[in-house]
């Protein structure tokens, strides 16, 4: 979904996996200026429709099974049956598949890696090639100690939540895969950058206080981060939030007790109000939230929520994310949650 990003390269998509006739083009490309590894993203739906048949795959990995496109896949049986044709019919046989033990369908997975003579490297929080021992949560990262097939390290690494962890330590399965030794990818890690405004950390806090943009603009996903950044958080977790106009009116005050009963300190701000009164949508988020601070200006709130942080404390700033602009009314205004912030540290 990214596009494609490499020395001298970086195209944006639009499919996470492209159909089979792009793929292939796209790889012969970097094939011909000389790259000579690729890591992608096998989507189910690419999958499903043999998008990825004929690459010559030497190694996968498989992360997690949770309910997601079922408006595409008739049942979990049927969505899981797509996945698992990353190991049974693309990867090549004798290549390494890297399977997360703690998944409920590793077992399954590793009877069809068996059959295909696939090579398998676990990882998770127990019984595995690569453990995670300990976590322990700081406001710009954690500190961690795995065990990679008996040898231990201890690291920190720069992204926040377990689920950032797990991920790192099967990225880290993929590369071992291509005959790199764990001391040299060990380092590596903790060198890690998250993806633009997803948990995105923005340093240079004169009080060391931590800041986070993160593009959650729904019910779900404002809890999940919330509750994910908790345990960062040493002093108090402060909450800057806003809603988009011409959308659901419902998720309104939602949004707000959410951000109220999960925080310390709720900022309540525009957030795309479109054509609607901008006013009005704060209203209703107040109704969930009625002891937050009501900033309507979205620049002003930042710069108010920035100034008011501690050492220890954690702010997270939701909506918008990875988005470059402010739309009010017709118009987009150029506006970005990060370069705000980082402003907001500089005055």
């Amino acid at each position: 979904t990214l596009g494609v990003r490499g020395p001298g390269i970086k195209r944006y998509g639009a499919l996470t996996t492209p159909d089979a006739a792009a793929l292939h083009a796209e790889i012969a490309d970097l094939a011909a200026v000389g790259i000579t590894h690729l890591a992608m993203e096998a989507s189910s739906h690419g999958l499903d429709q043999y998008r990825l048949d004929g690459l010559k795959v030497t190694a996968a990995a498989f992360t997690n099974l949770s309910r997601d496109h079922l408006d595409y896949h008739e049942d979990m049986k049927v969505y899981f049956a797509a996945k698992s044709r990353l190991f049974s019919d693309v990867l090549q046989a004798g290549g390494t598949a890297v399977l997360n033990r703690d998944e409920e369908h590793f077992s399954d997975l590793q009877k069809i890696c068996e059959s295909k003579g696939h090579r398998i490297i676990t990882y998770g929080t127990k019984d595995a090639d690569i453990v995670l021992r300990r976590r322990k949560p700081s406001p710009h990262g954690q500190q961690i100690d795995i065990s990679v097939q008996g040898r231990d390290f201890s690291l920190t690494l720069p992204l926040v939540g377990e689920f950032q962890v797990i991920n790192a330590m099967c990225a880290m399965g993929l590369v071992m895969a291509g005959g790199i030794k764990a001391e040299q990818i060990v380092p590596k890690l903790e060198e890690l950058r998250g993806v633009p405004g997803r948990l995105q950390l923005v340093s240079g806090h004169p009080n060391k206080a931590a800041v986070y943009v993160d593009y959650a603009h729904k019910p779900a996903a404002l809890e999940a981060v919330l509750k994910t950044l908790r345990p960062h958080t040493k002093g108090r977790l402060v909450c800057l939030v806003g809603c988009g106009g011409d959308r659901d009116p419902g998720k309104r005050p939602m949004m707000g007790k959410i951000a109220a009963d999960l925080s310390d300190l709720v900022v309540i701000t525009d957030d795309n109000p479109r054509t609607e009164d901008a006013a009005k949508i704060r209203k209703a988020m107040l109704e969930g939230a009625p002891k937050a601070r009501e900033i309507g200006d979205r620049r002003e709130a930042i710069q108010w929520a920035i100034k008011e942080l501690k050492e220890g404390d954690v702010l997270l700033i939701a909506g918008k994310g990875h988005e470059q602009g402010q739309i009010i009314g017709e118009d987009v205004l150029p506006f970005d949650d990060v370069d705000e912030a980082k402003k907001a540290m500089g005055n």
